[in-house]
This record gives structure tokens, C-alpha cells and sequence, in this order.
């Protein structure tokens, strides 16, 4: 398992790229927190663990850079409805 953290303004991205079952490449997940607050409380915003539908990526690079690119486009495409 790889995983990223990035800040993207008022979310933190958790991106991971997991070694998929049968060995035959990385699947990307990605988890969306708000932070609000003073205290930096997290609120998860949106979760999916087997992003693509699953879809294999032959390094884990690859994998977490596509979470990554997703959760950026989401933020700036959908904030509004991200469940908060």
C-alpha cells in the first residue's frame, strides 16, 4: 500500500494506491475531509475505495495520482455537494 496527503484550500485529501487482490496492479482510493474549525475538526466529505470501478494501474504512482487528480476535480467541481 502507497498512500499521499495533500491540502487542497478547506479539504484534506487521503490518497492510496492499493496492491489489488490478484497481484496485477494498484487500485486508487481516495478519501475527502473538510476541515472546519479553529481546531482543524475533520468532517469526511466523500469516500471511495475502489475508484474507476476498480480499474488496475500498473504503479502505484499512477494509481495515487489519479485519487489525487479526482479529489481535485471533485473539490472544485461538486464542493457544494460534498457531504459535510
Amino acid at each position: 500500500m502507497n498512500f499521499d496527503e495533500k491540502m487542497e484550500g478547506d479539504y484534506r485529501i487521503y490518497a492510496g494506491a492499493i496492491e489489488s487482490i490478484q497481484g496485477d496492479g494498484y487500485i486508487a482510493a481516495v478519501v475527502i475531509n473538510r476541515v472546519r474549525g479553529a481546531h482543524n475538526t475533520l468532517r469526511e466529505a466523500f469516500r471511495d475505495e475502489s475508484l474507476a470501478c476498480g480499474h488496475r494501474w500498473a504503479s502505484p504512482d499512477d494509481a495515487l495520482q489519479y485519487a489525487l487528480n479526482k479529489a481535485r476535480e471533485l473539490i472544485h467541481t461538486e464542493g457544494a455537494c460534498l457531504a459535510c
